[in-house]
């Protein structure tokens, strides 16, 4: 089902899915190019939630996906009143699901827990645009025109304490970890169903754990 959520620039849709009441799960997907490649994943995730009984949204946020806001205009503080502005709409036990740099936007959110899947730094974030664009040799990043406001944002912006997942090739500090593919680094975009069906039992373990 698809709903309306404004913030202070305007109007923004969201996807909802899963019942009408309880805790709600607040997706926020990865900026740019690794949203097109995670989206049906993470939509994957929001249905096998709703499967066992967890709501779900997922936001379009201010420059994203098919917000009227072009690429060129978007900023940290409109992601992040955008994606604060969807989980007020999608009801008071909230909580966020972050994928990749997704990470980097429920730091200021009032919500009761943050989840995080393979969380990317705003410095990190950075360091990919710039390959991105010595890569594609346009101008802008891999098609995207952004600001230059917004990337002097990026090296401050940094993760907030959330349970972190990762996947099993990743080294990294995690509270969990599980086998699977990097989605967002395949030359298309996919869909790991199995992967799916994993991470929507942790969180729904999780949610259930902050409940009680």
């Amino acid at each position: 089902m698809i709903e309306p959520y404004d913030w202070a620039g305007g109007r923004e849709a969201m996807l909802r899915f899963g019942p009408g009441s309880g805790p709600v799960v607040v997706a926020a997907l990865p900026l740019f190019e690794e949203a097109n490649r995670t989206r049906a994943f993470v939509v994957a995730i929001l249905r096998a939630l709703a499967d066992r009984g967890i709501a779900g949204v997922l936001p379009e946020l201010p420059g994203t996906g098919d917000s009227l806001i072009p690429t060129d205009r978007i900023a940290i503080s409109d992601l992040r009143a955008g994606f604060a502005a969807a989980a007020r709409t999608a009801g008071k036990r909230a909580y966020s699901l972050a994928v990749r740099s997704g990470a980097l936007l429920d730091g200021t959110v009032m919500i009761r827990r943050r989840w995080h899947f393979a969380p990317q730094t705003g410095p990190e974030l950075l360091r990919a645009l710039h390959r991105m664009h010595r890569i594609d040799g346009m101008p802008g990043y891999g098609g995207h025109r952004l600001p230059e406001s917004f990337l002097e944002e990026l090296p401050e912006c940094h993760l907030e304490p959330a349970r972190t997942v990762r996947l099993d090739t990743d080294m990294r500090p995690s509270d969990h970890s599980v086998p699977g593919r990097p989605l967002w680094r395949l030359p298309e975009p996919t869909n790991d169903l199995t992967l799916a069906e994993l991470l929507a039992a942790d969180i729904a373990a999780w949610v259930q754990a902050c409940e009680a």
